[in-house]
């Protein structure tokens, strides 16, 4: 049997960290799941071309999945350290590299690593 790729790991590896945190907001909904499944088959095609861009991938899905969910449902994941003014949505930084997090820009702050945002949000979160 031959060993999975360093792309296949790369791209099985960005899948697990964003669904784990979109578990961790209880929106894995099949809907939801299916497009952190269309951003992990579109990757498969740039990882293919660049494959020195294997640790940008997680960073790269969860920008993907964030974007779709924008357009269909609205902002998540939702920033769980700002307690006063409009709610607003963490951005992954950085935009384009290794080692992702959730940041909130308008605190300044890292909240989570991709996939770790279980660890800091406690409910329900948007969409």
């Amino acid at each position: 049997m031959d060993p999975i790729s360093p792309l296949e790991q790369a791209l099985h590896a960005a899948r697990a960290l964003v669904l784990a945190d979109l578990v961790a907001g209880e929106v894995a909904e099949a809907d939801v799941v299916s497009l952190v499944e269309e951003s992990v088959a579109q990757r498969r095609w740039w990882v293919e071309q660049w494959p020195d861009g294997a640790p940008f991938v997680a960073g790269l899905v969860a920008q993907d999945v964030q974007d779709a969910l924008l357009e269909r449902y609205g902002r998540w994941p939702l920033c769980p350290v700002c307690a006063v003014g409009d709610p607003h949505a963490l951005e992954v930084a950085p935009e384009l590299g290794a080692d992702p997090h959730w940041v909130c820009s308008e605190a300044g702050v890292k909240v989570a690593a991709v996939g770790s945002l279980g660890s800091v949000i406690g409910g329900p979160a948007a969409p």
